[in-house]
């Protein structure tokens, strides 16, 4: 295979390795889909097989230069997330939705950091970076099985907007660590390493609400859906420029653009024109993500990874608990919506490259693969969790799923209907969708 590589130019080996890269993503989801799993675990087992640790169907090289893949991905999902932070519904559940992130992201921060200390003696340093770093949630793979079996209602709404949130809250921390180590060495606090990465941080919220604002200015009703398309992705290829300029996560600002353009314009057009473009873009970055993992790495990471692994788990679902007791929501929160909370990916691994960094050769690389070999697992594990807290909160019914399941897309929605038909017909009801030209006939 490397012979016949090395006889193709550059651009052929591009297009040769996306090309592979869409059909692995799409012939493994055929096999999740008979095991009734998401479409991201099989997106992720399909870049295991074909990367380098297996198969080695891709160049080395061409995937060392498709780290931008991340981003722009990450920017169409901050992006679809963003219509959820509309100004009545956060003015509902603003405060709450507050509270139950910071005790989800925090009490997991706490475990993870004192469990590395006192089980494993790890320096202070390495615990208190790794403990920031397991305060962050990967909205990337949640978002998408939401999308896929198209769930609504307020469990998915207060989900989206906590997993959002959960990245900000996790900047944040890391910031004040990075601060504390750089002070420890030093013997005092420099307000540059606190300050900055909050400014930069405001900074591109600024740009993202100022997007939002250009872009409803720009988007007239005589504008034509292809240029409504081409304008939003402009933009969001621009925010996702300006924020890698500064080593920054696209993820805040992309979802503020999203937010404000809601906002301002009440169009959700703009959104499902979107989501109509992103599915190809989305699969390669989980495909890339499972390319990435380092199957040896696991060796090293030893039990230490797998603490970490299942003690965030515990972390994150019983911080959300807590957080859902105190604020007073419903018991299909409390109980359910920590299991979508697992998924860790994009920031955690961008975290860990800085914070490697800061660390001793050998305990930086050890953080490094601890992080991106629990990422991939926490990507196979997660979608399959959150499906199941969407089941058992009621969110989507199993009739619903095992139709989407299925369907390829393409008249998922039409066979949707017939299965309710056909169901209410059966118990004697109304029909919910009714044909259109039974209506036409009848009026």
């Amino acid at each position: 295979m490397k012979d016949f590589y090395t006889s193709l130019n550059e651009s052929t080996l591009v297009l040769l390795s996306l090309s592979i890269i869409l059909f692995a993503g799409f012939l493994l989801t055929r096999l999740t889909k008979r095991l009734h799993l998401p479409n991201v675990s099989g997106y992720i087992l399909a870049g295991v097989l074909i990367g380098p640790q297996v198969a080695s169907l891709v160049p080395a090289h061409i995937l060392s230069h498709m780290g931008f893949i991340s981003d722009v991905a990450l920017a169409f999902i901050a992006f679809g997330v963003g219509k959820f932070f509309k100004k009545e519904v956060l003015m509902k559940t603003g405060w709450k939705v507050v509270i139950v992130t910071l005790w989800e992201s925090v009490l997991a921060g706490i475990l993870i950091t004192l469990s590395m200390r006192f089980l494993f003696h790890l320096s202070w340093d390495f615990c208190l970076i790794l403990g920031a770093i397991a305060t962050a949630t990967a909205p990337a793979s949640t978002m998408m099985t939401i999308r896929q079996y198209r769930a609504k209602g307020d469990f998915v709404n207060i989900l989206l907007q906590v997993v959002a949130l959960d990245d900000v809250v996790c900047l944040l921390i890391f910031s004040v660590v990075v601060a504390v180590i750089n002070a420890g060495r030093s013997g005092h606090v420099r307000a540059g390493d606190v300050l900055l990465p909050i400014f930069y941080n405001i900074a591109a919220l600024g740009i993202g609400f100022l997007c939002g604002y250009l872009l409803s200015r720009l988007i007239t009703p005589t504008r034509s859906k292809d240029n409504r398309l081409i304008l939003a992705i402009a933009m969001l290829m621009g925010i996702s420029g300006l924020c890698s300029a500064f080593d920054l996560s696209p993820l805040l600002s992309c979802m503020v653009f999203g937010a404000s353009y809601i906002n301002l314009t009440e169009d959700k057009k703009l959104f499902r024109q979107v989501d109509r473009f992103t599915p190809p873009v989305l699969s390669m970055f989980f495909i890339v993500s499972g390319m990435n993992l380092d199957l040896t790495a696991l060796k090293t990471a030893g039990v230490i990874g797998i603490a970490y692994f299942l003690i965030r788990i515990l972390g994150k679902y019983g911080g959300m608990y807590l957080g859902c007791a105190i604020t007073g929501m419903p018991d299909t929160h409390k109980k359910y919506m920590g299991l979508a909370l697992i998924p860790q990916a994009g920031v955690a691994i961008g975290l860990a490259f800085l914070g490697q960094r800061l660390l001793p050769e050998n305990i930086g690389n050890l953080l490094l693969t601890i992080i991106l070999s629990s990422s991939v697992l926490y990507e196979l594990v997660g979608p399959a969790c959150a499906k199941m807290s969407f089941f058992l909160s009621g969110t989507i019914k199993r009739e619903k799923a095992a139709v989407i399941e299925k369907s390829d897309g393409a008249g998922t929605a039409k066979k949707e209907k017939a299965a309710v038909n056909a169901k209410n017909e059966g118990k004697g009801k109304v029909k919910k969708y009714p044909d259109k030209k039974s209506v036409k006939h009848a009026i």
